[in-house]
């Protein structure tokens, strides 16, 4: 599962940023441009909430569950979830958990 967490923190970093970088080149950081862009549309504002209300949650799961499991630097998973998005917290807080589980048992 290492690998495939692994993997998955790298396309989940790279695929949303091969979209959003060539935008910020074009837009600057425009928040109001990518919020009015975002939500143009009904399912562009159906994507952008999902996306936000998934955060959350992932977010509540990494401090609620690491702190569960005794990880340390919870920060990290955190931080990736805001910076680049659920794409990338998700897989490397599994990944961190999955690290912290075979020290416990090893």
């Amino acid at each position: 599962m290492k690998y495939f967490y692994g993997g998955l923190c790298v396309v989940g970093a790279l695929l949303p940023y091969a979209l959003f970088l060539p935008w910020v080149a074009a837009h600057g950081l425009d928040l109001r441009a990518l919020i009015a862009e975002a939500t143009a549309t009904r399912i562009g504002a159906f994507a952008w909430l999902d996306v936000v209300i998934s955060a959350l949650t992932l977010l509540t799961f990494i401090f609620v569950e690491g702190r569960r499991q005794g990880m340390k630097r919870l920060w990290i998973p955190a931080l990736a979830t805001c910076t680049i998005g659920v794409s990338l917290g998700l897989p490397l807080f599994l990944l961190m958990r999955e690290h912290h589980l075979e020290r416990g048992t090893s």
